[in-house]
Parts: structure tokens; C-alpha cells; sequence
């Protein structure tokens, strides 16, 4: 049997073990969690991972995969950004705090691993195969072959925890330290006692641009069984010389047996060990903190000290169902709902909490202590969520937006900047362009207005027009010289960072006309087309130019996809980036010679097969044909195909990186018929939804009806929509009138 059909079968069984109902879901009514697969994502570079969170979770319980060459996918062998990747078989323990959905290695620390038998700390030695996955919603179980040991897991906010269901005889609980996924090293670790270990691991530096912010993660593990044994192991550094002939253990593995002492280190790690008369299971709670040990004790008092783990798991899981709930779907198959609540699932993971239960964060760079009366969110991948994910959070869950602009405007005030990719209070530059205010912009004026919002518009302004050391605009000088970035400024991305500034400057004048700050309108919007100077009309696509004003030659629009290096374009090329700019479609027709000219060259993109479904400045492209009248059957022929293309109910089933949840929004919305189409317009492009009913409950703090209800009727192609008692013709819909609308109705033909 071929190894694609082992897999095959493996894969069926997984997904069916991903349907069986526990006796805690069987109590929800109706329970959504049945239709979430977490293992979707799991392959094809998804990034995502399997384990056990809880809604913006800080805290993940995800089996760690990705180390030793038994793998197919090893960490230290390929750049890889996920704890796991379902093609791989063997595991070196369970990690508590990760990513999901990323492009760059991080975290994937504090790495627990149940064994039997005498102690190992080599976690090559220790590894074991696994069986029996089983994944849901705030849970997941497998079990170690080598050891014939099930571990199961959920998790609060803040605090996850584990059973171990161990045999008879000698058995060890490990807690590694040196593992990982971040490039950084070095923590601490004590025994505080037979039930109970603190310590500190080092962490940061995602995509390694900045080893200089790297932080400390602290942990508090509490075991609800005492050992017969505890104690430290340290992997000492082989030293030659003189040292090495009075070290005993000179490049040996340290044991501390019944140490209770501080141990500082960068391979280290903790143990108990037991010796069980019968079978018995342990349960190990560990939370975490990015301000202190003490907060991190305190974390697990509050959320889980007294709760068992199918108290903790109810808890979750009820969360789970409240938040999936909030959309409710009829008709579709089976698989249709899957996908859709899984996307749902993973749109709900990042941003995830980063304040502790009291209250208390670590400030952006100095990571002096401060204090939230709401939630302080983090992991602000911006580049890619706001394009959709943000729209997404404003229409279902505006109070999660609110608080996620609340926490970009504390990030301002902290670092003097608006964040472009943040985590755990480090700003990491990742990508390029000025997000953050696209974002805040298009939540204002999709109605979401309790915060700030002259804060947030000083913010906008001040990395629009801040001529030196501006830290979201580098380029910025030159961007108003001349009104687009040369090659002379930037050897990376010159044209597509130029549509970037382009879409903040858009999102300013939108934000400056709800202001009534007319001039600053006039002024933003005028600056917003300014791509248009990077036009080659002999092409009908943008092209970068040269410090002289000249052509970049040679030039091959195609470079640049699948990570190749172009000087115009940060990870795409001119067919990927060219129709980005969704708020000047008729300016591009008119320099493309009109709709006909248009058309054809955005039909091209599909037909050279340029069209990147896993890449985020092309994504909304199916929804441009909406803007040719006649044409918009395109739309929904196109996004149609791509929905059945790209996404599956398998581990491969998105079509790469998640991306914080962007592939997942681009999802939800597309199979609930809408799209924003155009950032910091609060307008949706529509095709047709693939389920007949969708409900979605909106937030009377926010708006005024109960419910959006959207249907479709017939077969086919859309006719015409129905906006409560209105007919209309148009393929867009404004926000506002969506939502006091009650109903959309979508008539096909």
C-alpha cells in the first residue's frame, strides 16, 4: 500500500474521531463544537496546531512534533512555524505556548512529557510515536505507544491542563525548558516542591529580526499528586582544556535529585517521578505569565486551582459553543459546515489575551508593568488581518474589536507608535506598509465608536507625515517627494509598499471625512492614487522604477511569486499586487483604457494561473469583477471554485498559512456571501453564499436589530438582492444598511 493512501485512511479516521461527541458537548444545545476539526490546517503549511485553547487563549496545549529526524518536518532542517504538522509521527512532549497560523518560528515552549520507566531527559531518547488522536474545540487526547500512556488536555484563558493516565509501575512527569521553537535560550527552573515547579523561559525574536527584544515567560506547574522523587536536570556545555580535566561532567547530562534550588541554564529542565502500585492518573496544571512568577501562581489559582479538568474542559467548551453561535447556518452538507466553523474557530485564536487575570502586562519595549481594566490583546499580525479578519470581528464580535483598537491605542501610547506586527510587547517590523490604521478606521466606520478615536487619528498622522526615524513609513520621505518609493529606497517591495501607504492614506481621508477634517480629506485622497505614477501602460501592470525615473529593466512580472526575490514586490508580483488597491478600481480601468481593457487583464491573472489563493494582497480579486457591470457572475463563479479548491475538511484543507486567521475570514465571509472588498470602506462586495439560511447575532451594544438574517433563493447566478423591503441591483451593500436591514435576501437565477 502506497504511503499517500496509509495517510489517506488515517486521515478518515481522525476526522471521524473528530466528530464523536463527549458527554460535556452532548449537553449543549444546539452544540457547534461537533463541526469544528482543529486538524484542518494541520498540513499544507496551515500552521495551525490541534491543541487545546480556549477563545484568545494565551495558553495552548498542542503536541510538539517537529523535533527529531524521524520527522518528515523537522524544526532545525526547514524554516517551520507551527508545534506541529500532522505528516509527522513521532513527539517530544506537549508545548504551552504557541502561535497559530504564522509564517515565522516562535515560542512553542514549556514542554511537558509523561514517561514510564527509568529517567531519560534526552528528548530524542524519550520521543515516542502516538495513536489515537482526538481533537475538538478546548481539547485534545492522544496516546504515547512507547509508554502506553493517554494524554489528555483542555485549557482555561491562562492555565492549561493535563491527565496522564499512567500504568503500573516507575513513571516520570517532565517539564523541558530547552526546547522550542523560538531561537532565543536560556530560563530558570526550581522545584518549590513535591507537588509543585516554578520557573522562567526566555522567548522572542520572531522571524529573528530583533534578537535585542527578546522576554522572559514565566510558569507555575502544579501536579494534583505528590512524587516519590523530584529534581532538576542541567545539559552542561563541553568544555575543553584545562576545565575539562577537573569536570566530572564536563558535556554530560547534570542530574540535581531532590534539588531545591534555583538552577539557571539554557538546556535545562524538571522532573517528578512516581512509582504507581496500580494504574493512576496525574493532573498537571501549568498557567502562565508575562509579568512574574506570582502572577502566573495566581492565574491558576483563580481560573483553575479549584476546578477538575472536566470542570475546566465544560467551562471552555461552553465558551466555545456561546462564541461559534453567534452564526448559525442552514443547509450545506456536512463537510460545508465543518470548514465553516473550523475558520470560525481559528478566526477566534489570535489576537489572543496578554494581560494576567489581575489586570497586569508588560509595556511594549521596557516591559515595566502595567495594568488593563479590559483585556490587553497581542499577536497584531496586521499586514494580513486587515484585509478581512477585523471587518469580520466588527460585524459578529464588536466588542472584541473595541478592545482589540483599545489595546493597538495602548501600544501607541507605550511605544509612541501604532503596531504593524506585534507580539508579547514587542514590536517586530514584520512586513511592510502602515495597517494599524486601516484597521481602526474601518472599524469607526463600520460604527464601532467607543474609543479613543482622536488618539487614534494623532497616531495615523504622525506615520503618515513624520519625515524622519518614522518606524511604520521608513520610506516615507520619498513617498512624498515623489509620491511612490524607487528601488533607491528600498531594494524590497518599492511598488508594493506604495500601494500599502497608499490604502493607509485612503483609510485617513475616510477616517478625516467622518471627522469632518475636510483638508486633511482632500489631502490623503489625493495622496492614496498616487500608484498611478507606477503604471506602465505597455504592460497594463505596475513596475518599479529606478531612482532616475526609469523603468527597473530587465522586468518579468512574474517574478516574485512563491517567495521569489523582485525589487518591486514584498512576496508576490506585479499580476498578485496590480488590482490590490480596491478603492481606486475606476482610476485603474481608466489607465487600463476602460472596463473591457480591465476585465481582460484581471481575467488574466486566473488564466496564467498568477492568482495566489494563500497570498494576501490578491485575495479579494475574485470580488473585483462586481465592479463590471454584467460581469459580476465571475465573482460568484470564481469565488465558487476556490472555495472547493482551496478548502477541504482535511489537515491540507487550507490553502497554506492561516495567517492569524485571514485565510479563515476570507472563508466565512465568502461562503456567507459577502466580502469587504475595499479596506476602510464599510461596504461589502456579494456573491452567493453556499448555505441557503445564515444568521448571525449582532451585538445590541453596538446594533439595533437582534439579528442579520441573509438567504438566498433559487439556482444559478444572482439576480437581484432584496435589503429588507428594498430591491436592488447593485452587487454591494453598505454596512449600515446590512445591518439595520434584519435580512438579505440574494434571488437567483
Amino acid at each position: 500500500m502506497k504511503m499517500t493512501e496509509i495517510l489517506f485512511g488515517i486521515s478518515l479516521l481522525l476526522l471521524a474521531s473528530c466528530k464523536q461527541q463527549s458527554g460535556i458537548e452532548k449537553k449543549l444545545s444546539p452544540n457547534f463544537l461537533r463541526y469544528v476539526n482543529p486538524f484542518i490546517g494541520t498540513s499544507n503549511y496551515g500552521a495551525t496546531n490541534p491543541g487545546a485553547i480556549a477563545p484568545r487563549g494565551m495558553i495552548n496545549v498542542s503536541p510538539f512534533n517537529v523535533s527529531g529526524l524521524q520527522n518528515s518536518f523537522e524544526k532545525d532542517s526547514r524554516w517551520l512555524s507551527t508545534p506541529y504538522v500532522y505528516e509527522n509521527t513521532f513527539l517530544t512532549g506537549f508545548s504551552h505556548v504557541n502561535l497559530s497560523g504564522v509564517g515565522c518560528p516562535d515560542l512553542g515552549v514549556i514542554l511537558t512529557m509523561p514517561t514510564t520507566g527509568g529517567l531519560e531527559t534526552n528528548p530524542q531518547k524519550y520521543g515516542s510515536t502516538y495513536s489515537n488522536e482526538v481533537a475538538k474545540a478546548g481539547y485534545y487526547s492522544t496516546i504515547l505507544d512507547k509508554y502506553d500512556v493517554k494524554v489528555e488536555a483542555t485549557a482555561t484563558t491562562r492555565t492549561g491542563v493535563s491527565n496522564y493516565f499512567f500504568p503500573k509501575g516507575k513513571s516520570n512527569i517532565l517539564i523541558n525548558l530547552g526546547l522550542g521553537l523560538t531561537n532565543e535560550q536560556g530560563g530558570s527552573v526550581k522545584v518549590v516542591s513535591s507537588t509543585e515547579i516554578e520557573g522562567i523561559r526566555q522567548v522572542g525574536s520572531f522571524c529573528y529580526y530583533k534578537p535585542e527584544e527578546s522576554y522572559p515567560l514565566y510558569f507555575v506547574a502544579k501536579f494534583n499528586k505528590p512524587s516519590n522523587e523530584f529534581g532538576i536536570w542541567e545539559n552542561s556545555v563541553k568544555q575543553k582544556g584545562v576545565e575539562s580535566q577537573w569536570m566530572s561532567y564536563n558535556g554530560k547530562t547534570r542530574l540535581y535529585k531532590n534539588y531545591r534550588k534555583e538552577i539557571i541554564g539554557d538546556s535545562i529542565g524538571a522532573y517528578m517521578s512516581y512509582d504507581f502500585k496500580e494504574p493512576t492518573s496525574v493532573e498537571v496544571k501549568i498557567a502562565v505569565s508575562y509579568v512574574s512568577i506570582e502572577n502566573a501562581r495566581e492565574n491558576l489559582k483563580k481560573e483553575a486551582d479549584e476546578l477538575s479538568f472536566d470542570d475546566v474542559y465544560k467551562k471552555t467548551s461552553t465558551k466555545w459553543n456561546d462564541l461559534l453561535s453567534k452564526i448559525n447556518v442552514d443547509g450545506g452538507s456536512e463537510d460545508d459546515k465543518t470548514i465553516f466553523y473550523t475558520a470560525l474557530y481559528h478566526t477566534l485564536i489570535h489576537p489572543n489575551t496578554f494581560n494576567d487575570i489581575n489586570g497586569q502586562y508588560p509595556k511594549m519595549a521596557t516591559r515595566e508593568t502595567l495594568k488593563t481594566k479590559g483585556t490587553r490583546f497581542t499577536v497584531f499580525s496586521l499586514w494580513d488581518t486587515y484585509r478581512n479578519l477585523h471587518s469580520l470581528m466588527s460585524l459578529v464580535y464588536p466588542k472584541q474589536q473595541s478592545e482589540m483598537v483599545k489595546s493597538m491605542l495602548s501600544i501607541y501610547d507605550e511605544s509612541g507608535w501604532l503596531p504593524k506586527w506585534e507580539l508579547n510587547a514587542t514590536e517586530t517590523t514584520t512586513m511592510v506598509g502602515d495597517p494599524a490604521g486601516i484597521i481602526i478606521a474601518d472599524t469607526y466606520l463600520r460604527g464601532i465608536k467607543d474609543f479613543d478615536v482622536e488618539k487614534a487619528y494623532e497616531g495615523m498622522l504622525k506615520s503618515a507625515m513624520k519625515l524622519e526615524n518614522n518606524t511604520l513609513r521608513p520610506e516615507i520621505k520619498e513617498y512624498i517627494e515623489r509620491g511612490y518609493l524607487t528601488t533607491a529606497s528600498t531594494k524590497d517591495g518599492a511598488v508594493s509598499t506604495t500601494q500599502e501607504y497608499n490604502v493607509s492614506d485612503f483609510a485617513i481621508a475616510q477616517l478625516a471625512k467622518a471627522l469632518k477634517k475636510n483638508k486633511d480629506e482632500v489631502f490623503f485622497r489625493k495622496r492614496s492614487i498616487s500608484y498611478r505614477k507606477l503604471f506602465d501602460k505597455e504592460l497594463n501592470l505596475l513596475r518599479p522604477k529606478n531612482a532616475d525615473n526609469t523603468w527597473v529593466r530587465p522586468f518579468n512580472p512574474e517574478t516574485g511569486a512563491n517567495f521569489q526575490k523582485n525589487l518591486g514586490f514584498i512576496e508576490g508580483n506585479s499580476w498578485q499586487y496590480t488590482f490590490m488597491l480596491a478603492h481606486d478600481n475606476k482610476g485603474l480601468m481608466q489607465l487600463m483604457g476602460g472596463e473591457e481593457a480591465y476585465s481582460n487583464q484581471l481575467q488574466k491573472v486566473f488564466d496564467l494561473g498568477q492568482f495566489d489563493m494563500a497570498n494576501e494582497p490578491d485575495i479579494g480579486y475574485p470580488y473585483l469583477f462586481n465592479y463590471l457591470p454584467g460581469q459580476e457572475w465571475r465573482t460568484q463563479d470564481k469565488v465558487s471554485e476556490l472555495i472547493n479548491k482551496h478548502f477541504k475538511n482535511t489537515p491540507d484543507g487550507l490553502p497554506g498559512n492561516d495567517d492569524t486567521g485571514t485565510m479563515s475570514a476570507w472563508l466565512i465571509f465568502s461562503m456567507m456571501g459577502l466580502y469587504p472588498v475595499s479596506p476602510a470602506e464599510a461596504i461589502y462586495a456579494v456573491t452567493s453564499p453556499v448555505f441557503d439560511k445564515i444568521t448571525i447575532q449582532l451585538d445590541s451594544r453596538y446594533y439595533k436589530q437582534n439579528n442579520l438574517v441573509i438567504e438566498k433563493e433559487g439556482k444559478g447566478f444572482i439576480n437581484h438582492l432584496i435589503i429588507g423591503n428594498e430591491i436592488s441591483k447593485r452587487f454591494f451593500i453598505n454596512h449600515y444598511d446590512l445591518v439595520k436591514s434584519n435580512n438579505l435576501k440574494m434571488i437567483l437565477k
